[in-house]
């Protein structure tokens, strides 16, 4: 009789609990929380755009700066267990943001399928549906407002 298969990371440790690798892996490389976001200064709602953070390659939909990124970007959010907890931002599709709040994740996740492109193909990233910051002037960002979808961005 062979023995049952041990749950994966994600299923048996809190966020806390896990090493630097497993936390890095959890990035499904979505790049959504790459998203340039506007807050409006009497509601304080958040709006979701079009267009991604300077750093962002739009061909991977990672960072081209990960490990020095806050040189470049000073107000980048560099995601820690505290922290996911305190960002209603963060899209619901997002690993870190699921973890946290006790769902699975999803089946389109390369931790779950092995395949570090589905969350392209299927349809779950914002690969080729982006313009770079440094495309638009400050003031014109607000045209670059989207509503995202019921899943959000």
């Amino acid at each position: 009789m062979k023995d049952k298969p041990a749950k994966p990371f994600w299923q048996t440790k809190s966020l806390d609990e896990m090493s630097p690798q497993e936390w890095e892996s959890l990035c499904d490389g979505c790049g959504k929380c790459c998203l340039l976001k506007l807050e409006d200064e009497e509601s304080g709602e958040i709006a979701y755009t079009r267009l991604h953070c300077r750093l962002l390659d739009p061909e991977t939909c990672r960072c081209r700066q990960y490990e020095t990124r806050k040189r470049f970007v000073p107000d980048c959010v560099i995601l820690t267990p505290a922290s996911v907890a305190e960002l209603a931002w963060m899209p619901a599709s997002c690993a870190y943001r699921r973890i946290h709040e006790g769902h699975s994740l999803p089946d389109w996740h390369h931790l779950v399928c092995g395949d570090r492109n589905r969350v392209h193909r299927d349809g779950h990233s914002i690969l080729g549906e982006t313009v770079s910051e440094d495309e638009v002037f400050e003031e014109d960002q607000v045209d670059w407002i989207t509503d995202w979808g019921e899943d959000g961005p």
